[in-house]
């Protein structure tokens, strides 16, 4: 395949993204970490040859880059999924852009389903591994098409250590689980939670983990967290809607921004 990202990489330092240290992804409804940044340059999506831009309203479509605590970041504010028409080369595309910028460490969050019986929705979740459901994978970029995952860390076990004793320093509660990526946009059946819940998920959501086999399989750092927006109880099921999931979304992004933030100082 034709590594256009790397062309697109290169369009982006010519207009001064130039060495940025740590890339993040940030997810449905969750915006107030870009506040934080002293942003320097801030270019839309559908300006950046060869981006994938966001159709779904929660999700702005912008990229920042500027200094948080003292670091270069890129940010992501809003991804596109495969639910929304995209092969899953191009959902990776802009993690892919971000290596090639230079990025070695990659920060990415979402809003998921809550399927842990006992968690609440509006608490925060370290993904400490995933199970993916979705029907394609991107292409490879090197000769190797099968890889044996059996003993591939996909998360970055020292930074997920880090956030844990953030948490406690914050006293925020810090759930530790299991991510399902299902391909979407529909939300789930009282059956499929039941699935899900079998197989070992304590949330599920439509995004993230390609990008963090993705990012894998570039050899980037990686830690991912989700926002716990609705609660999947398959008993007890209650109908939602996407302004009630943003609005959740919303209500816990100052525990998650507090959190991501500190991380990254203490990078």
């Amino acid at each position: 395949m034709t590594n256009t990202w790397l062309a697109t990489a290169e369009w982006l330092r010519e207009r001064g993204i130039v060495n940025p240290q740590i890339g993040i992804v940030l997810g449905t409804g969750l915006h107030q970490l870009t506040e934080k940044i002293d942003v320097e340059i801030e270019i839309s999506y559908t300006e950046i040859p060869g981006f994938p831009f966001s159709t779904i309203e929660s999700h702005r479509g912008k990229l920042l880059y500027g200094k948080l605590h003292g670091k270069s970041v890129l940010a992501m504010a809003g991804r596109v999924h495969f639910y929304e028409g995209y092969s899953m080369n191009e959902v990776v595309f802009p993690v892919r852009t971000m290596y090639a910028l230079g990025i070695q460490t990659l920060i990415l969050s979402n809003a998921s389903g809550c399927i842990h019986p006992m968690w609440k929705k509006g608490e925060i979740m370290l993904i400490k591994d995933h199970i993916n459901l979705q029907p394609q994978q991107a292409d490879a970029i090197s000769d190797v098409t099968f890889v044996n995952r059996k003993n591939i860390k996909h998360y970055d076990v020292n930074y997920q250590t880090l956030l844990l004793e953030i948490a406690q320093s914050q006293q925020l509660i810090l759930r530790e689980g299991t991510y399902a990526s299902v391909p979407g946009p529909l939300l789930e059946t009282r059956a499929e939670y039941r699935y899900l819940r079998t197989i070992g998920a304590d949330a599920v959501g439509m995004s993230t983990v390609p990008e963090v086999i993705a990012a894998n399989e570039l050899g980037m750092k990686t830690v991912a967290v989700s926002v716990l927006t609705d609660e999947c109880d398959p008993d007890n099921l209650k109908s939602v809607t996407l302004a009630e999931i943003i609005e959740i979304a919303n209500s816990a992004d100052y525990h998650l921004t507090r959190l991501i933030a500190a991380f990254i100082q203490q990078l």
